[in-house]
């Protein structure tokens, strides 16, 4: 096989599985597209192709690129569009480089978003830190991005909330941990009053080191809801040493109440969010046949 062109590119592994295990309708057409896509974006960006990240994302190419006037490193996003991704550019204009990575230019397509964004240092993520550190530079940038605004972009929390399925397949004894899963998010998107713009996908992993500043948050799926949904992502982050400790629920419990406490988020509904999300993650890496993934998932969800 012959060696790509120059400013040609391949969809890493790691993207094709994930994508395609995510979205099996789409998946096909959107790989086949991408290399032409790619190409069209440096031509009309005037950009050169450095190199393409891999494993990059899990619904997105993300490519290292220079501008050809003069020499700026940036970084090229292409993702399939879906509900999750629809609305990062919005969410990124609307921080304007406050605590997350800068948007530079963005453009769509029927099928795709192409973002145009700042350089950040992608081999050095958040997860790097040791796990006291880590959780506090997070929390102090969470409470960056957190704005309250009357009509910030992004679907309305319950939207995206309420979709776990009423079974799982394939994982039977999941079944309570997700049908009390379904009433706690029922019940909290019914009680909540707060109306924040929420990154979505807020753990370590999206957050990099920066010039501009020590850390910026990457890869928003934006929503508008409350705090305690965002700040419960966080929550599950590292779940595997978390899990692997003695006394697994006094360690649950004692990280949602520093969470809590450091955010002033209320305690019991961080905990409910937490077990939603625990859950709604488990069935996301079972989907995508990563059953220890899953299994770790649904443990932490039984500690709560």
């Amino acid at each position: 096989m012959s060696a790509p062109a120059p400013g040609q590119i391949t969809a890493p592994d790691w993207l094709t599985h994930s994508i395609t295990a995510a979205h099996p309708a789409e998946a096909a057409g959107w790989l086949a597209d991408l290399p032409a896509l790619v190409a069209a974006q440096l031509t009309r960006l005037d950009l050169t192709l450095d190199r393409v990240l891999d494993p990059g994302g899990t619904l997105s190419l993300v490519a290292y690129v220079h501008r050809n006037d003069d020499l700026t490193p940036a970084a090229l996003k292409v993702s399939l569009r879906t509900p999750a991704t629809a609305h990062e550019p919005e969410a990124l204009t609307t921080w304007a480089g406050r605590g997350a990575v800068l948007l530079l230019d963005a453009h769509r397509t029927p099928t795709s978003g192409v973002l145009l964004l700042e350089r950040l240092h992608g081999e050095v993520p958040l997860r790097s830190l040791a796990e006291p550190k880590a959780m506090l530079e997070a929390t102090s940038l969470l409470h960056r991005l957190w704005l309250p605004l009357p009509d910030p972009p992004g679907p309305a929390l319950p939207e995206a909330a309420l979709t776990l399925p009423e079974t799982a397949p394939a994982l039977p004894e999941a079944t309570p941990l997700l049908t009390e899963a379904r009433e706690t998010a029922t019940a909290l998107t019914a009680s909540a009053t707060e109306r924040f713009l929420l990154h979505g996908d807020f753990h370590h992993g999206n957050v990099l080191a920066a010039d501009r500043a020590p850390w910026l948050a990457i890869a928003p799926r934006p929503l508008v809801g409350e705090r305690a949904y965002d700040l419960a992502r966080l929550a599950l982050d590292r779940a595997d040493t978390l899990v692997g400790s003695p006394g697994v629920p006094a360690a649950v419990r004692r990280r949602l109440h520093q969470l809590a406490e450091a955010l002033d988020v209320d305690r019991d509904r961080l905990r409910g969010w937490t077990l939603v999300r625990a859950v709604d993650l488990a069935l996301t890496a079972l989907a995508a046949n990563r059953r220890p993934e899953a299994e770790l998932y649904l443990e932490f969800a039984g500690a709560l």
